[in-house]
C-alpha cells in the first residue's frame, strides 16, 4: 500500500472541549488523519514514462521504432490491468514505468477477491495475445506482393505483441503468470508461497545471466529484499495480534487507542524505519509520524476471498496453457531472437 501524506489534526483534542463525547477515548490523542491527494499517482506515472522513454532512447537510438513499439505494447498491457482494477473499484490507481524493464499497474483494495485478481492478471497479457493472433491471421493470407509483408515493422510488432505477453505468463514471480499461480494455489500456504518466490528469483537471476541482460537482476534482488521485509512484517503481525489487537481492519477503522498501542509495539521491535521515533507515553507526535502510519498500514491485513471454484481454476489453466500453445498451433514464424543479435 502506498504511503499517503498526513494531516495532523492537533486541534482535535481541543475541539468542543466542553462536550465529553468529543474527547479522545481513554485519553489517547487522535491518530493522524490520512489526506488523499489525487493527481500524485498520475504525476509519478507521467514522470516515470518520461524517464522510461529518455533512457530507452539512449539504448535504442539506432532503432527508435523498436522503442515506440515496445512502449506501445507495455502501455496497452498495463492499461488492461488498470481498467480491470478500475472495474473492480480499486483505489489509488496508477501505472508506473521502469526504464529498460517494463511497467506495472498498482492499486489498493481492502478485500481481494480471488476471481477478480485472476481477471485483473489476465487482463494485461490476454488482450495483447488475442490481438496479435488476429493480426497474424489477417496478414499471413495476403499475397507475396502485399505491402504488409514487405515491412518488418508490422511482422515484428505482431511477433513482439504475442511473445512478450506470453513471456509475461511464465510461472515466475513477479510476472503475471507467477502472480496468477500464487493467487490461485499458493495464497493459503505462506511457506510454499515464499519458496515459490525464492525459486522465481533464482530463475530470473539465471535467465538474466544467460541472455546477458544484467539490468534484469534488479527484479530478483528486489524480490528477495521484499521477501525479507514480508517475513519481518509477518513476525510483527503475530506480535501485535498476540496483544489482542484485531488487524483485520483498514487504517480508518482502527481506534485511537489501537493506533498508539500498535505504534509502541512497532517502535519497541526496533523496526529500522522507526529508529528515530520515541514510543509513547508520552503521547506526542513525531516529526517522522508519517513513517509510523506507513508501518501500521503495512501490517493491517487484507482479506483474500477464496471465491474461485475448481471449475473456474481449470478454465483459467486452460486459457493459460492455450496462450503458450497458440504460436505452435498456428505455426507462427516468430522473428524474436533477432534482437539479441542486432
Amino acid at each position: 500500500m502506498e504511503n499517503q501524506p498526513l494531516s495532523f489534526n492537533h486541534n482535535a483534542e481541543n475541539k468542543n472541549a466542553d462536550d465529553p463525547s468529543s474527547a479522545p477515548s481513554f485519553g489517547y490523542p487522535p491518530k493522524p488523519e490520512l489526506e488523499n491527494k489525487k493527481g500524485n499517482a498520475w504525476l509519478r506515472s507521467t514522470i516515470s514514462l518520461a524517464l522510461y522513454l529518455l533512457i530507452g532512447y539512449y539504448f535504442f537510438s539506432a532503432n527508435w521504432a523498436l522503442l515506440l513499439i515496445l512502449t506501445g505494447i507495455v502501455i496497452f498491457h498495463e492499461l488492461g490491468h488498470f481498467l480491470a482494477m478500475k472495474l473492480f473499484h480499486y483505489k489509488e490507481l496508477g501505472i508506473f514505468f521502469i526504464p529498460l524493464l517494463g511497467a506495472y499497474a498498482s492499486g489498493t483494495k481492502r478485500e481481494v477477491s480471488q476471481t477478480q485478481s485472476a481477471i485483473i492478471l489476465l487482463a494485461g497479457p490476454l488482450p495483447g495475445i488475442i490481438i496479435g493472433i488476429i493480426l497474424f491471421l489477417l496478414t499471413r493470407h495476403r499475397g507475396a506482393e502485399s505491402a504488409y509483408l514487405h515491412y518488418d515493422l508490422v511482422t515484428d510488432t505482431i511477433a513482439l505483441l504475442i511473445i512478450l505477453n506470453i513471456l509475461n505468463l511464465l510461472p515466475i514471480y513477479p510476472l503475471d503468470g507467477g502472480q496468477l499461480l500464487n493467487r490461485l494455489f499458493l495464497d493459503e500456504s505462506k511457506i510454499i508461497g515464499k519458496i515459490f518466490v525464492v525459486l522465481s528469483a533464482l530463475a530470473l537471476g539465471y535467465f538474466s545471466f544467460r541472455i546477458g541482460f544484467y539490468p534484469l537482476l534488479v527484479f530478483p534482488v528486489m524480490m528477495l529484499l521484499r521477501l525479507r521485509t514480508d517475513t519481518k512484517l509477518d513476525d510483527l503481525t503475530k506480535k501485535v495480534e498476540s496483544s489482542g489487537i484485531n488487524l483485520e481492519k483498514t487504517y480508518e477503522e482502527i481506534s485511537d487507542e489501537d493506533y498508539w498501542k500498535i505504534r509502541k509495539i512497532l517502535i519497541e521491535s526496533n523496526l529500522s524505519t522507526l529508529r528515530n521515533v520515541n514510543p509513547a507515553p508520552p503521547y506526542e507526535y513525531s516529526p517522522n509520524e508519517d513513517k509510523v502510519v506507513a508501518a501500521i498500514e503495512n501490517i493491517l491485513q487484507r482479506t483474500i476471498i477464496q471465491d474461485l471454484s475448481l471449475t473456474g481454476k481449470f478454465i483459467i489453466l486452460l486459457l493459460w496453457v492455450g496462450c503458450f500453445a497458440a504460436p505452435f498451433i498456428l505455426n507462427m514464424d516468430i522473428p524474436f531472437l533477432r534482437y539479441y543479435h542486432s
